[in-house]
């Protein structure tokens, strides 16, 4: 079952924190470092897991300091999408943060960007995708299950969001 959480201010200063921590460890290797997901979107209930999102010139290099991300509880999940470098930080057993870095040509025109500014934007979005999440949560979804079922959603509010900034629609699930 997905446990979701009503909106928390405090996921913005966790963000705060976790991206502090993430600037030193990764030094030069990285540009921005922005809060993702949605528990970046204020009045969106959402699992409580902090997403961060960063941007990296060379991925390779950023895979030098898997030591350092390593210190601050954060391991490289191999095995996560394409196209970027992906890390996990599990405190006591319970999964606090992902992380995912994401090569600079992408950066522009990635979806986890654009919806999320588009969600901060667009209020009666966040009703219509906190209403679908409570409700597959509700009915006992959780894992992929949870996930595949808010895909329609996802999409649908991903194609209004590109097509605001004149981009066309791209599918939100990675190959």
């Amino acid at each position: 079952m997905t446990l979701l959480a009503e909106y928390d201010e405090a996921w913005a200063d966790q963000f705060a924190t976790a991206a502090a921590q993430l600037r030193t460890a990764l030094g030069s290797t990285v540009g921005q470092i922005e809060h993702i997901g949605s528990t970046a979107v204020p009045g969106l209930a959402a699992k409580p897991v902090i997403d961060v999102a960063a941007c990296a010139k060379d991925l390779a290099r950023v895979g030098e300091r898997d030591a350092e991300l390593r210190g601050l509880g954060f391991s490289y999940e191999p095995a996560g999408p394409p196209g970027r470098r992906t890390y996990t930080r599990v405190v006591d057993g319970v999964l606090t943060h992902n992380l995912h870095v994401f090569p600079a040509e992408a950066w522009a025109r990635l979806n986890q960007r654009i919806l999320r500014d588009y969600l901060r934007e667009t209020p009666d979005a966040v009703r219509e995708y906190g209403a679908a999440k409570r409700q597959l949560a509700a009915d006992g979804l959780s894992g992929f299950d949870y996930t595949a079922a808010k895909t329609a959603v996802v999409q649908r509010l991903t194609d209004a969001a590109r097509a605001r900034l004149g981009l066309p629609s791209v599918p939100v699930w990675e190959s």
